[in-house]
């Protein structure tokens, strides 16, 4: 973070989990939270949609693999929103292929994320994403 960055600054950026492993969701949540930012979490892609208008998150970190609406599907509605188009989506998976990553970039995606991630890479990415958005 910039040196000017204040923490109601971090209070107020909104960041979003979509996984529906509870354990990812809690573990990107506690090291989010740890840096200051505000986690709104979602187990899929339906209640995702939902939350997404209600609380307007700056950037989304979505699992590729989840019942009901997948992280693709997921993505694809997030763009075209004329809403939400420009809202960073960085996809998260444990696979590490070619097609999933291409796929990801096809639906839209800004970035593709093998789990398990660490701290550093979740702020790495928030940190490339809003720039670039700003």
């Amino acid at each position: 973070m910039d040196q000017d960055t204040s923490d109601s600054d971090l209070a107020s950026f909104k960041v979003m989990v979509i996984d529906d492993s509870k354990t990812i969701r809690r573990t990107a949540e506690t090291l989010l939270k740890q840096v200051g930012y505000e986690v709104i979490t979602a187990t899929d892609g339906f209640e995702a949609l939902g939350k997404i208008v209600d609380h307007n998150p700056k950037i989304i970190f979505i699992d590729i693999m989840m019942p009901r609406l997948d992280g693709y599907q997921t993505c694809a509605l997030i763009k075209h929103s004329r809403i939400f188009k420009d809202t960073p989506v960085i996809m998260l998976s444990s696979k590490d292929g070619l097609f999933d990553r291409a796929r990801g970039r096809i639906v839209g995606s800004e970035q593709y994320l093998t789990k398990p991630f660490t701290r550093d890479e979740l702020l790495a990415a928030i940190l490339r994403h809003t720039k670039q958005a700003a």
